[in-house]
């Protein structure tokens, strides 16, 4: 049975997203797993889901993101499909399932397959050709840069990236290779607000900051931040459950404030 009716007008697509960045109107993006969750999420007019595979540490009790299969993201995004009636849907691709175009291809086609509008991966300049492949084939693809969790040994933790000339000029740089392949969307990942704020400007595509500072095109939290679910919450995160006192008010007070330029503010924010 269907779980319930979007407040959303219509569909959202890769071409509203567009629109909203044109008219520089922020939008609402959650990582969230579930039929209820994902029903709830599109009544308060959340525009994108994130089937992440944050559900490795956040549903599955793992260290990081790494071991999730995609046989557990396949099972996560038909859940969220079938809560789902008008938000666009975005799948995450697991750790090492887009290694070549051809293994990225075979993936995704599965991710969309579950019930996904478009597959995120993780990566910069070297996957400009995978970028090109799919978005050729008809799949949205959003790409990550800044910190990206499956690379998470090779940059030593979970830590703010970008912070030197160096390696900002290479995000930037990567930035600019993953539009012109293709890419539909771009989430930056704790980086310096001022450097989020150059590539948002630079590019073409909306992009989706967490814990990147507020000039992203929008903004994406877990679920599980929102709600005060998470141990030691990231800097970045806030508890809207606390303010807001139901599942359904923290959401929309989430989105409210994104939507009004209110969060994320200095406190949550890497300088």
């Amino acid at each position: 049975m269907p779980y319930g009716t979007s407040e959303l007008a219509k569909p959202v697509t890769v071409q509203t997203l567009r629109r909203m960045k044109a008219d520089g109107e922020k939008f609402i993006t959650v990582a969230l797993y579930d039929a209820p969750m994902a029903a709830m999420a599109q009544r308060t007019g959340v525009e994108v889901l994130l089937v992440g595979d944050s559900l490795g540490m956040t549903v599955l009790g793992f260290d990081s993101t790494i071991p999730v299969t995609m046989e557990q993201m396949i099972y996560h995004v038909e859940a969220v499909a079938r809560g789902n009636r008008k938000s666009l849907i975005m799948g995450d691709m697991p750790f090492m399932t887009y290694a070549t175009p051809e293994q990225a291809l075979a993936n995704a086609t599965r991710i969309m397959q579950a019930g996904a509008h478009m597959v995120k991966i993780e990566g910069g300049a070297w996957l400009a050709e995978t970028v090109r492949m799919l978005t050729d084939r008809g799949i949205p693809v959003c790409a990550h840069l800044g910190l990206t969790p499956q690379s998470v040994h090779k940059l030593g933790g979970f830590r703010v990236q970008g912070r030197d000339e160096d390696t900002a000029g290479e995000i930037l740089n990567d930035a600019a290779l993953l539009d012109e392949a293709g890419a539909d969307l771009l989430v930056l990942e704790c980086v310096p607000a001022p450097l989020a704020q150059r590539i948002t400007e630079a590019v073409s595509m909306p992009t989706i900051g967490i814990g990147a500072g507020r000039d992203t095109d929008a903004q994406v939290l877990v679920i599980n931040d929102i709600l005060g679910l998470t141990e030691k919450p990231p800097k970045f995160s806030k508890n809207f459950l606390v303010e807001a006192g139901d599942i359904p008010g923290a959401l929309r007070k989430y989105a409210e404030d994104v939507k009004n330029g209110v969060f994320p503010d200095e406190s949550h924010t890497f300088n």
